[in-house]
């Protein structure tokens, strides 16, 4: 396997943001039921576009999954648009991977810019969302 492909929706922004960061993680374990929230994180970043803050809003939690093994189940996301475009601040809640608790399935290196995309409709907000396994 080399890719894994997804669609994220939500009626906001941020719920599509949630639903995007759901999708990736249960690609990487069987359930996320079974993280924990012990574990919490906190970070903010810019862009000028609602796709390349999901991009690196994406990146930025497979930074941490590289970096410190963390995975995430609670997400409490804020957006706000500026002059200078959107602003993401994010606190996560998760826990270590281990894998002696979580049934381990891919390990996700890379979000795609083939055929990503970020649309607005009437109903809200939706993504498609390709990853490097």
């Amino acid at each position: 396997m080399a890719d894994v492909a997804f669609e994220a929706s939500g009626r906001t922004l941020e719920e599509m943001f949630v639903s995007a960061a759901n999708a990736m993680t249960v690609t990487q374990i069987q359930d996320i039921g079974q993280l924990g929230i012990g574990e919490k994180k906190e970070f903010a970043i810019n862009a000028d576009k609602p796709d390349r803050l999901l991009h690196d809003f994406l990146q930025e939690l497979i930074f941490l999954k590289d970096a410190e093994l963390l995975l995430f189940r609670e997400y409490d996301l804020k957006i706000t648009q500026s002059g200078q475009g959107l602003s993401l601040s994010a606190r996560l809640s998760g826990e270590q991977i281990d894998p002696r608790k979580h049934t381990l399935l891919v390990d996700v290196k890379a979000v795609s810019w083939h055929k990503f995309s970020v649309e607005k409709s009437d109903g809200g907000w939706k993504a498609i969302v390709i990853i490097d396994v």
